[in-house]
């Protein structure tokens, strides 16, 4: 099918434009360059090196989390749409405060240096923060986990959801091909991250009764609908009551971004960065997260993991002007 919006033709000439100087940055490991050699300093202070510079993603609105298939060479990245989008069975146009109060949002999918190479719509899922997630066996091209049900007029997601990635569908939230689960009722703001490789497992954020707390869970129970968790412990940084925008899973840890963008009375930078050892539910590690200090305004958006010749701590920052915004990707390595 179509596509049931398109962009206008100046913001169309700038993605072009963008995923090409986008290339510049290679992915980490890839034939299109040398391995970028570990540094000896691997621990999370340590400034991420720049791989993906300005991309663009298909509306103009901030990037909110990322996800890679490495199999197949996709990432992708979710933002909540843009105001002035009139979908198909709409009376009229929405702005953007009105999308992000129903939780509609724009899925894109890019080739893994930042090119986009499709994108959907899904109506009433969520804000798309912090995390998604993909399934990259042989048999689950573009099976992404994602958060799913928004809460009313908040637009945050009150469970999660399993969709196939379709260019250019409309997927309401409940379209028969959505297939959803609550696995924290009562629960809202509700983020899922994968880690395949370490035997399988699901990590959700969630809020409940005024906690943030982090779920883990055996990936096939969860696919099941066996909702008992392997653990389930306080959210590091709560206390804090910085913005949660990034969350990311590998073997036993659990790596989560909290911050804003420079503001007045951010000026420096408020970004941390946890690696959280699920076993015991303690923080390994945290740090000041120092990476594209020059961005503006340097909003930290997403966390994600790429395994070719690493494992690599991926970070999203956002940069340049309200409604016309670009991302950053920084890289780091991780044990």
């Amino acid at each position: 099918m179509n596509p049931p919006h398109t962009m206008p033709p100046a913001r169309r000439a700038v993605l072009t434009l963008g995923a090409v100087a986008a290339l510049s940055t290679a992915l980490p490991g890839s034939p299109a360059q040398a391995r970028p050699g570990r540094p000896p300093d691997e621990s999370l202070s340590a400034p991420g090196q720049l791989w993906i510079s300005r991309g663009l993603l298909h509306h103009s609105t901030v990037l909110q989390s990322f996800a890679f298939d490495e199999r197949r060479g996709h990432m992708y990245a979710l933002q909540v749409m843009q105001g002035g989008v009139r979908l198909t069975g709409e009376k009229r146009a929405l702005s953007h405060a009105e999308r992000r109060a129903r939780g509609d949002l724009c899925l894109n999918r890019l080739s893994m240096n930042g090119a986009l190479t499709g994108y959907m719509y899904l109506t009433g899922f969520g804000h798309g923060n912090a995390a998604l997630g993909v399934q990259s066996a042989a048999r689950t091209a573009g099976v992404l986990w994602l958060e799913w049900d928004a809460e009313p007029r908040r637009g945050f997601g009150r469970g999660i959801a399993r969709i196939r990635f379709v260019h250019g569908q409309v997927l309401a939230r409940d379209s028969r091909v959505v297939t959803g689960f609550h696995p924290m009722p009562g629960s809202t703001d509700n983020a899922v991250a994968l880690d395949e490789e370490a035997g399988g497992r699901l990590l959700l954020s969630y809020k409940r009764d005024g906690s943030a707390r982090l779920a883990l869970y055996d990936f096939r129970r969860f696919a099941a609908r066996d909702f008992r968790p392997l653990t389930d412990i306080p959210q590091p940084g709560a206390e804090l009551r910085l913005p949660f925008q990034g969350l990311a899973l590998h073997g036993r840890y659990a790596y989560q971004l909290l911050g804003s963008g420079y503001s007045p009375a951010n000026r420096t930078g408020n970004t941390r960065l946890y690696r959280v050892d699920l076993r015991s539910g303690r923080v390994a590690e945290r740090a000041w997260e120092r990476s594209g200090h020059a961005l503006r305004p340097r909003e930290p958006e997403g966390l994600a993991v790429v395994r070719a010749g690493g494992p690599w701590l991926c970070l999203g920052y956002t940069q340049g002007p309200a409604r016309n915004r670009a991302f950053s990707l920084y890289y780091k390595p991780i044990n």
